[in-house]
């Protein structure tokens, strides 16, 4: 491999060694280790070291930028950590190693593996295979070559981390972070995915450009049990889904996505939970797909599309055995508990499609609808859904919302300094929802409910809130 050109110094360091500390603390306690440290400053001596790195290792690269050479890479091959004591592969400062070229690192049965620190500007997907496990990507920065179609990041191995990293300035078809799982159907498992900033995909097609895919279309029937939060998108306008799900059995919470075109899609899968989130001033917020969702405490405001979509289907359920054509196709919403969101000053606040299998059985309870143009309910056709205890308010017209579900009151919100609207004191909201709320215990700001909850996503509360929407101090490389 080749060494940078402008390196004046010798080589730092060399492969890392395990040193034991061969101390018994106590009779019977069992023998500890340490690893060394070994500081790197070329591809070669980079690759020597991760060859040879055993638990707890951490391999540090000298600041600089390097070049893989054409049909070459940084092999993780075989590398095994622990999970007390991973293997950390790092940039001697954030951002301050720079990886060019075709491939930068390559995974391979391994596990426990830390990558951290580096700016990826190469021009083939960072792939995360299903042959390792407890892969972390962390405090990276990525802005990979602008090819069409070119996924920048795909993780396909269980227990993975994708935490404060930066994705960012994109122009073409394809995904910032894609997850999917072994052959055509799996999906890996317990993926985290927290305190990344995405920020300006400017790809001006229909779709195609998420900046989170979590999942695809025949992997929708697979229970992922990902946790997407803390993850801020800002200008990402690639395609209308900014965290789109296909897949089941995720939790998608306290996410703030800003001035974007896309929303949080719930695509394609059944039993995600979406709590929590921020959409604000962009485009689309949230539509509803599959079945026996929860989504609970979001805040949608100043979007100029859809605020919140009730979904029909070409299908009303998903099932083994379908045809690709019919998978793709959208499921009706079954069964989906819709309760304390805010829907605030949107062009369309809460509506529904026309597709042949209505949505089902839903609950929409203890929601703040404020609206100052249409109709804040344009629901399409349903069947069995509960309604009870809502708010309506605004110029905007009632719509279709069954009588005797809502009121229509002013809620008293104010605006505070983070430019949320949240309930003042002595709002008709307060103390009045009904719905026996499942599992929720706080609200978007992090105050507790109590026994006597209020009707949207705010809790009242005279301390300050323990969530605030994202900035991006919050997330990425230099997040805390």
């Amino acid at each position: 491999m080749q060494r940078r050109t402008f390196l004046t110094g010798t080589v730092l360091g060399t492969a890392l060694a395990a040193v034991p500390l061969g101390t018994l603390r106590t009779a019977g306690a069992a023998e500890t280790h340490r690893a060394a440290t070994a500081t790197v400053s070329s591809l070669n001596d980079l690759q020597n070291a991760i060859d040879s790195a055993v638990p707890g290792a951490r391999i540090v690269l000298a600041d600089g930028t390097y070049t893989v050479p054409s049909g070459s890479s940084i092999r993780v091959t075989g590398r095994n950590g622990t999970q007390s004591a991973p293997i950390t592969i790092t940039s001697a400062s954030r951002g301050g190693a720079v990886l060019r070229g075709e491939r930068g690192f390559v995974f391979s049965g391994s596990s426990n593996i830390t990558v951290s620190g580096f700016a990826f500007r190469q021009s083939t997907t960072v792939e995360v295979p299903a042959d390792c496990s407890g892969i972390r990507l962390t405090r990276n920065d990525f802005q990979l070559a602008d090819i069409e179609g070119l996924h920048w990041v795909m993780v396909r191995a269980d227990d993975s981390k994708i935490d404060r990293n930066h994705f960012h300035g994109k122009t073409t078809l394809g995904v910032y972070l894609g997850v999917e799982g072994a052959g055509s159907t799996a999906m890996a498992q317990r993926v985290h995915i927290f305190r990344n900033h995405f920020s300006d995909h400017s790809f001006a097609g229909a779709n195609g450009g998420e900046p989170i895919r979590l999942g695809v279309s025949p992997r929708a029937l697979s229970g992922a049990r990902a946790v997407v939060e803390y993850n801020l998108f800002e200008r990402c306008d690639g395609d209308p889904e900014a965290i789109s799900v296909k897949s089941s059995d995720n939790i998608v919470r306290h996410n703030t996505i800003r001035d974007s075109l896309g929303g949080i899609v719930l695509r394609h899968g059944n039993r995600t939970r979406v709590e929590s989130n921020y959409v604000l001033g962009g485009k689309e917020g949230l539509r509803l797909y599959g079945n026996d969702h929860l989504v609970v405490n979001n805040y949608l405001a100043g979007l100029s599309g859809r605020a919140m979509v009730i979904g029909s289907g070409s299908t009303r359920d998903h099932h083994s055995g379908e045809t690709a054509e019919q998978r793709r196709g959208n499921d009706a919403c079954d069964r989906a508990v819709i309760v304390h969101n805010t829907l605030f000053r949107n062009a369309q606040s809460l509506s529904g499609e026309t597709r042949v299998h209505e949505p089902t059985g839903v609950v929409v309870a203890d929601n703040l609808l404020v609206g100052e143009a249409g109709s804040l309910v344009a629901m399409g056709a349903t069947t069995g859904f509960t309604w009870r205890s809502n708010i309506l308010w605004g110029s905007a017209a009632d719509g279709n919302i069954p009588a005797g579900s809502y009121t229509r009151v002013d809620p008293g919100l104010r605006e505070q300094s983070d430019g949320v609207f949240r309930l003042s004191a002595g709002s008709p909201a307060i103390g009045r929802a009904t719905w026996g709320s499942p599992g929720v215990t706080d609200d978007i700001d992090g105050h507790p409910r109590g026994s006597a909850r209020d009707i949207g996503a705010d809790e009242y509360a005279t301390s300050a809130p323990l969530r605030r929407p994202l900035t991006p101090t919050d997330v990425g490389p230099n997040a805390s």
